[in-house]
């Protein structure tokens, strides 16, 4: 069983956290954020520390969860968050348009990809001619979550390796048909 769920939540300087009822504010200098907690969770700030406590037992998986997205959110208003996205393949390009990104990706049409407001974002080209796609925001799971609706537009395909993956992310290619002679 973890015990991340007990352990405090240090709060760095300069950020900021309120309670109030079941919602907890977090306020630092990249930003504000807010979480509601869940039902038998509770939240309380002592000297420089948060700590999240559950009424029953029966709650004990919920008290980790809410310990870890409240500590992201405290490292997400002091440094931020950034995810980076590969698109690979030949005819294979993005760039910015308007409020958002304009992706070939071996389509018969461009897609035309709308990033939210709260999130910075920059294309660039490498040296190997890939395209590289840098998101930065505050909030970790938002922008999780529009990272992976960017590379699911074209998941890496298994034999070229072709398609949007993420910056870290490895993709082991298969044999194809020439490898079984």
């Amino acid at each position: 069983m973890s015990k991340i769920g007990k352990k405090p939540i240090i709060i760095k300087d300069g950020v900021e956290v309120k309670i109030n009822n079941k919602t907890v504010a977090v306020k630092g200098p990249k930003g504000e954020l807010s979480y509601t907690l869940l039902d038998g969770v509770n939240a309380k700030v002592n000297e420089g520390s948060l700590e999240v406590s559950i009424d029953n037992d029966e709650k004990r998986n919920l008290r980790g969860l809410t310990r870890t997205l409240i500590s992201n959110m405290i490292e997400g208003v002091t440094t931020g968050y950034e995810k980076k996205l590969l698109v690979i393949g030949v005819g294979y390009a993005a760039k910015k348009e308007g409020k958002g990104i304009q992706l070939s990706l071996g389509l018969s049409h461009k897609i035309n990809f709308e990033i939210p407001a709260s999130i910075q974002y920059e294309v660039e080209q490498d040296q190997k001619g890939n395209y590289v796609i840098t998101l930065k925001s505050i909030d970790k799971q938002y922008l999780w979550e529009v990272a992976s609706k960017i590379r699911d537009l074209k998941k890496p395909e298994p034999y070229k390796g072709k398609g949007i993956r993420y910056f870290d992310e490895v993709v082991k290619l298969k044999a194809g048909k020439t490898a079984k002679k």
